[in-house]
């Protein structure tokens, strides 16, 4: 049996930045990611600017800027009618990165960990798969994981679980999330792009269909919505069915769709759900494990961040002095559940308002008879919401001063 002051579940964003946070601070943190490495095609790569700031106040800006990415400054809708409406800018947004960064999740990534790498505290451990938590009472006091080199158990002052939406740790600890529904599942596939395509990434909106078109300069990545369990249903009309749609919903891609096949796509379940609690003594959740977001404004990165964020400003002081109270992780949820609530509301009501008459073709078109970039109110809150999120978290934490590996 192995000992650590924090053990992270999950090398996505959450746990990363978490584990990056807190080596910084000269805390001896183990992050376990239970795959071989951070390569999972189709996962989202929104990086707002609240999580660019983050980045710039750890000296991370430019060598995440210099990862391979695309700067998006508006969101358009494409309608049936031709026309293109603005749902949000962020150039006015005041900031130094007025954009949304488009950068595969695995760049992303991997800079979080090499970051981390550099201190003396950090370790991670790949494929390695939590299959329980060590129990003390009442109190989590660890991990057991499974590695290449078999089974393990590894203590902590603190256990967190960043595992995502189909969190181990969550499931160990007994904890439940309430499902609020989503009307929708996402097929993820890539179409070849070409010269003289759009360059924006953009939403395409018809009766009864929906797609997301992100430029990825030599391809499409292409987001199909589905009706919540719609795929078996989909692929029983066969590939022309799909093949047909795209080409009707984006007419410059209608001859590069004869490229699509099923066992070239990846299905998205979404869901939309969050703990009651987030905490037990020695255990927090964060980030999906905690709440999982809809895919509704890509910000389930930056919320993800956030509590990374939120969680090692609190928590760095009590890990450094050997011991965390369950009220500083009370503290900590009662902080995020605020964002978290507001944000899954604004997404449950894009949900029924938008995507689930979309879906179900309930209108003849859906119909926008002024954008809502016109309405000065309406833009300055869906800029803000969208670039910063409800509660925007900022590092309070110090680097060691040790920085030598």
């Amino acid at each position: 049996m192995s000992k650590t002051t924090c053990v992270i579940a999950g090398g996505g964003p959450a746990g990363a930045v978490l584990a990056l946070l807190l080596a910084r601070a000269g805390v001896e943190v183990t992050l376990l990611e239970k795959h071989a490495d951070f390569l999972r095609d189709f996962r989202g790569d929104t990086i707002h600017p609240s999580t660019q700031e983050v980045l710039d106040e750890l000296g991370l800006a430019e060598e995440f800027l210099a990862l391979p990415h695309r700067k998006a400054y508006e969101l358009d809708m494409w309608l049936d009618d031709g026309r293109v409406v603005e749902i949000a800018s962020l150039r006015e947004l005041k900031s130094k990165f007025p954009y949304i960064a488009f950068v595969p999740q695995w760049d992303f990534l991997q800079l979080i960990v090499a970051a981390a790498g550099r201190y003396p505290g950090f370790r991670l451990v790949m494929e390695a798969e939590v299959t329980g938590v060590i129990r003390e009472g009442n109190a989590v006091r660890g991990v057991r994981y499974r590695d290449a080199e078999g089974e393990h158990e590894l203590r902590a002052t603190l256990t967190v679980g960043a595992d995502g939406r189909h969190s181990d740790v969550r499931r160990a600890a007994g904890l439940v999330p309430v499902e609020f529904g989503a009307p929708m599942d996402v097929l993820w596939f890539r179409l070849p792009r070409e010269h003289g395509d759009s360059e924006e990434t953009f939403l395409r909106v018809s009766s009864g269909r929906m797609m997301v078109a992100i430029n990825r300069e030599t391809y499409w990545q292409l987001a199909y919505v589905i009706p919540k369990g719609g795929y078996d249903r989909l692929r029983s009309r066969g590939i022309e069915t799909l093949r047909a749609s795209v080409g009707e919903l984006l007419p410059f891609l209608a001859g590069r769709a004869a490229e699509l096949a099923f066992e070239r796509t990846s299905v998205l379940q979404v869901a939309l759900n969050r703990l009651r609690r987030w905490h037990r003594p020695g255990l927090l959740l964060i980030g999906d494990a905690a709440h999982a977001m809809s895919p509704v404004f890509g910000v389930g990165i930056n919320l993800a961040v956030q509590d990374a964020v939120a969680a090692a400003n609190l928590l760095t002081g009590p890990l450094l002095a050997g011991e965390v109270p369950e009220s500083l992780l009370r503290r900590l949820q009662r902080r995020r559940m605020i964002p978290t609530v507001v944000t899954q509301l604004a997404q449950r009501v894009v949900q029924d308002r938008l995507i689930r008459p979309a879906l179900t073709g309930a209108a003849p078109s859906v119909r926008f008879p002024v954008s809502p970039a016109q309405i000065p109110v309406v833009r300055d809150l869906a800029r803000r919401f969208i670039g910063f999120g409800v509660l925007p978290e900022h590092v309070r934490t110090p680097e060691a001063p040790v920085r030598v590996r």
